[in-house]
Formats: C-alpha cells, sequence, structure tokens
C-alpha cells in the first residue's frame, strides 16, 4: 500500500473593514517652537497675506460685480426775454444740441436788419479796401469776408471804397458783440434736466425725478436739493464765472 501526502493551500483574504477600524482616528501633531526667526517668517507671510486680500476686495472691489450704465439725458430750457425791439421766447433763444450732453442758449446777436442776397460793398476790411477795379479779384472769397467779390470796386461810403460781393446784403457792419448782452435777461432762464440710467445686468432703472415731482420748484442746496430744475445763473455762479461777463460772448459749461 503506497501512502501519499497531499497538502492542501488555503489562502486568507484580510476583511475590508472591521469594527476597530471603523472606531479609529487620527489627529495631526502640533509642535510649537520658541524662534524669534521662524516666528518672525510666519508674521511677514500673514502680513503678505492680509495685504493682498485688502487690495484685491477693497482697492479693486472684487467682492463687487459691474456693469456698463445705459444713461440718456433730456433737457428742457425755459423762458422769455424781452428787448427794446422784440420778445424772445424758447422757439428763438434755444439751439439743436451742439455736442453730447449739452444744451444751447443764445445771450447775444448782432443784428443786421432787412438782408437779402444781391451785390453789395463789402465791409471795410484790410484786404477788401480798394482804389479800382484792378485791386478786386473776381471770384475770390477770404475767410473774413461776407461774400464773393464780384472784381468791381465801389464805394462803401463817401471816403472809402470796398470790393462788392455777392452776399446777404447789406453785410454786417458791426464785428463786436454789443456790450452789455441783449439777452442778459437769459440768467433767470431755468433748465430742467432729466436723467435716466438702466443696468441691464441687474435689470435696474432709476432717474433723477421723483414721483412727487414738483414742476414749479427750483433747486436750492437747503430748501430743495433733489429739484432737477436749475437757474441758469446758479449754474454759472456754482462754476464760478459771473453770468452778465460770459452772455457777452460765448462760455461751454458743462453740467453733467
Amino acid at each position: 500500500q503506497r501512502e501519499g501526502v497531499f497538502h492542501k493551500r488555503v489562502s486568507t483574504m484580510p476583511a475590508c473593514c472591521s469594527l476597530k477600524n471603523v472606531c479609529e482616528y487620527e489627529t495631526s501633531k502640533v509642535v510649537r517652537i520658541q524662534s524669534v526667526y521662524y516666528g518672525s517668517i510666519k508674521w511677514a507671510i500673514h502680513s503678505v497675506v492680509f495685504l493682498y486680500v485688502c487690495i484685491v476686495l477693497i482697492a479693486d472691489r472684487r467682492y463687487q460685480k459691474r456693469d456698463a450704465v445705459i444713461s440718456s439725458v433730456h433737457t428742457k430750457v425755459k423762458g422769455v426775454a424781452q428787448t427794446e425791439q422784440r420778445i424772445w421766447d424758447t422757439a428763438e433763444y434755444t439751439i439743436p444740441m451742439q455736442g453730447i450732453d449739452s444744451f444751447f442758449v443764445v445771450t447775444n446777436i448782432i443784428m443786421t436788419e432787412n438782408q437779402i442776397q444781391g451785390l453789395c460793398p463789402e465791409f471795410p476790411l484790410r484786404k477788401a479796401i480798394c482804389s479800382t477795379d484792378r485791386s478786386c479779384t473776381k471770384g475770390r472769397m477770404d475767410p473774413q469776408s461776407n461774400g464773393i467779390q464780384t472784381g468791381r470796386c465801389v464805394k462803401y461810403n463817401a471816403t472809402v471804397k470796398t470790393c462788392e460781393v455777392a452776399a446777404w446784403c447789406p453785410v454786417e457792419f458791426i464785428k463786436s458783440a454789443p456790450t452789455p448782452a441783449i439777452l442778459r435777461s437769459a440768467e433767470n432762464f431755468t433748465v430742467l434736466i432729466k436723467n435716466n440710467i438702466h443696468f441691464a445686468k441687474f435689470n435696474y432703472t432709476t432717474r433723477n425725478i421723483s414721483p412727487e415731482f414738483n414742476i414749479s420748484c427750483t433747486y436750492n442746496r437747503i430748501s430743495a436739493p433733489h429739484c432737477p430744475i436749475f437757474r441758469l445763473g446758479d449754474i454759472l455762479q456754482a462754476a464760478g464765472e459771473n453770468f452778465s461777463e460770459v452772455a457777452i460772448q460765448v462760455c461751454d459749461i458743462s453740467p453733467f
């Protein structure tokens, strides 16, 4: 009888999870070192981080969301002025806007009555004074002249001859603005300024006129600080200008 020895291989696998493993926990070990050198480095790093956060969040306002504003400004001037010759209303002394966010008001004017297109002597400018027809050139136009020369030398008055021009006749004979200004009473004109703004990203719209707006108010820093109607004289005064002096020539004030 032959006897043999058989070996049986048995492999075992560790358990994936056991009650002992569930009850385990981990913690970090903290070592505190008393060192001026390492302590200074730590606070220097903290200061740099804190400074960076302040610059990013506060100075650059990174904590805010931004959106481009869509704005529309509407102005309306009101007032009536009386001169020696006529009554001036809004339609006569206001001119369509010459720029963006602005309004234009006539305060002074040089008037030449009864002008018609025709031929007449030029105003006696230096280049327009002549003695014979040879001094005038047909078709010539000087930037300072009132029209186009015809080539003839004619009498301007009893003592002076000038080149004849095709222009609005009689030509303008006053070259300096009247003093005081003809419409100096425009100082008391008022202008209503309406400003609507819209932020599309936030779907937010607002304007400078409240529902309780009183149309008879006039802006005053103390009594009516929210009134959108401004007196022209007050606008120039706030800009450090004198209306009576500015009205003689020209002024460009931007209140927006």
